[in-house]
């Protein structure tokens, strides 16, 4: 039995309780059948619909409209008790054209895999120094081409722990869900990491793949996983308590 619950919270108003509730069964097979074999990590899931409190003491996936009812809702960068909490943009994602069960699938996933938003690999160069890469790992495979269905609904490509062993040889093992990454640390078509080069002095940044969409928003939406991951955790904020 799974030792983390995740209540997946429907604080849209651009998708309806429907369509979320429809969602997490395929959400539940993704983690249990597809991530947990290979990382290890499993979890139960739970729909909250619309303006229903979640149960106590358990994590957060929201499904919000856009990054600016980030705060006016209260979902902040914790749930109410301190536990992890993801936020997904489905407003944002319906008007750049996205499939916002894929973002869904990504945040899930990511969340389960490094819920504190902390940890990295570091990869050396073949001379002197190297850069640590974030432990997201739907980032890069996250183009909703490389997007695989579960009982109608399309769930987001990730990659396994196999990306981030630099020893791994080209072709030598399965990198991804849905084998469209052939080495360690490659980024599929149109996906992303976040890399940190100790030796510039320049933060965190984002290593894109070389044909990345022109009109995709780089910077990090305000309460994303990014932008989390630039901050700090000092400076997080705890989500306002939902009325329980």
């Amino acid at each position: 039995m799974a030792n983390i619950g995740i209540a997946i919270i429907n604080a849209s108003t651009a998708i309806g309780d429907d369509a979320v509730g429809t969602a997490v069964p395929a959400l539940q097979t993704q983690v249990s059948e597809h991530l947990a074999p290979i990382w290890g990590v499993d979890a139960e899931l739970f729909f909250v619909p619309s303006g229903a409190p979640p149960p106590n003491g358990i994590w957060w996936l929201a499904i919000m409209d856009n990054s600016d009812q980030a705060g006016t809702l209260g979902y902040h960068d914790t749930t109410s008790d301190g536990l992890p909490l993801g936020k997904v943009f489905a407003a944002s994602d319906l008007a750049w054209g996205y499939n916002w069960t894929i973002t869904a699938s990504h945040e899930l996933l990511e969340m389960l895999i490094d819920p504190d938003i902390n940890l990295m690999a570091f990869a050396q160069n073949p001379g002197n120094g190297g850069r640590f890469y974030a432990y997201e790992i739907c980032d890069p495979c996250e183009a909703d081409q490389f997007g695989y269905p579960i009982n109608g609904v399309v769930v987001s490509d990730f990659v396994f722990p196999s990306w981030f062993e630099s020893f791994r040889a080209p072709g030598s093992c399965q990198f991804d869900a849905t084998q469209q990454i052939v080495q360690p640390f490659q980024l599929a078509a149109g996906g992303y990491i976040s890399v940190y080069d100790p030796g510039t002095g320049a933060g965190w940044q984002q290593l894109n793949a070389a044909n990345m969409p022109q009109d995709y928003p780089a910077r990090a939406p305000i309460g994303s996983r990014r932008e989390r991951r630039r901050l700090g955790r000092g400076q997080w904020m705890r989500s306002a308590d939902r009325g329980r």
